[in-house]
């Protein structure tokens, strides 16, 4: 897809792989829509990239439904949705305080799993609708899960589920969606630094960094976005994740 002048959506566009994200689609052209719960960093990342900005709970129907219906009257119909919203919530399944609250577990599905299918189904109503482009295509999902999905360490397994949910929705989506002219990628990345890294102990940050083969340290949330631009770009690419990681893969701790 030629990005230039095409409206593109990014939840947790405030911060983190969204804000690189969005930074990127805008500097190739888009118009861009910056969705976020936090409406200031949606607002300070917006006025940067000359985007518009949206307040938004992925969980939420109906807030999901008025923040993309007022993104499509600034912006124009969306042809990209980027999924980067989620949280990390983490927990063990048997504490030393007992089982892990189920509310807490719900959570994380509801945000990082159920969050992400809300877009998709509200964003891909949309573009189903445009006019096709080469190929016949409409529009371009990209979802974000991660390498907790295949290998989840302890204390994740609310994360790696939510996770492991996203990789299992892309190819049954890709194929739905096919008809309609809407390609459903998703990518997993690895350890990327951002702000979920904000208060790491130097010591624990170069630990994990040389835990990447190679190369090794922390990915960067530019490299997510560039990612994110060639999948736009390539439009044989469809229903598949592709793991950004250096290689890593996780320890059970």
């Amino acid at each position: 897809m030629e990005l230039h002048g095409q409206s593109a959506l990014v939840t947790g566009g405030g911060s983190g792989l969204g804000a690189a994200t969005a930074a990127a689609l805008a500097e190739a052209g888009a118009r861009v829509a910056v969705l976020d719960r936090n409406a200031e960093a949606a607002a300070a990342i917006a006025a940067r990239i000359g985007g518009f900005a949206a307040t938004v709970d992925v969980t939420d129907p109906a807030g999901a439904e008025a923040a993309l219906a007022a993104a499509e009257a600034a912006l124009g119909p969306p042809r990209v949705l980027v999924n980067c919203a989620g949280i990390g919530t983490a927990g063990r399944i048997l504490g030393r305080d007992g089982p892990l609250a189920l509310e807490d577990f719900s959570r994380v599905i509801a945000v990082n799993l159920i969050g992400t299918f809300n877009m998709l189904r509200l964003a891909a109503a949309r573009m189903s609708t445009l006019e096709p482009g080469t190929d016949g295509e409409r529009g371009v999902v990209v979802n974000t899960a991660s390498v907790a999905a295949y290998e989840g360490q302890v204390g994740q397994a609310a994360y790696a589920a939510s996770k492991a949910g996203v990789v299992g929705l892309t190819l049954p989506a890709a194929r739905e969606l096919a008809r309609s002219g809407v390609r459903v990628m998703t990518i997993a990345p690895g350890l990327i630094e951002t702000p979920m890294f904000d208060g790491v102990p130097e010591t624990l940050r170069q630990g994990l960094a040389a835990s990447v083969p190679f190369p090794s340290r922390l990915g960067r949330p530019e490299e997510y976005a560039a990612l994110v631009l060639h999948i736009c770009a390539n439009r044989y690419l469809n229903g598949e994740v592709i793991r950004l990681d250096g290689a890593l893969r996780m320890a059970p701790r």
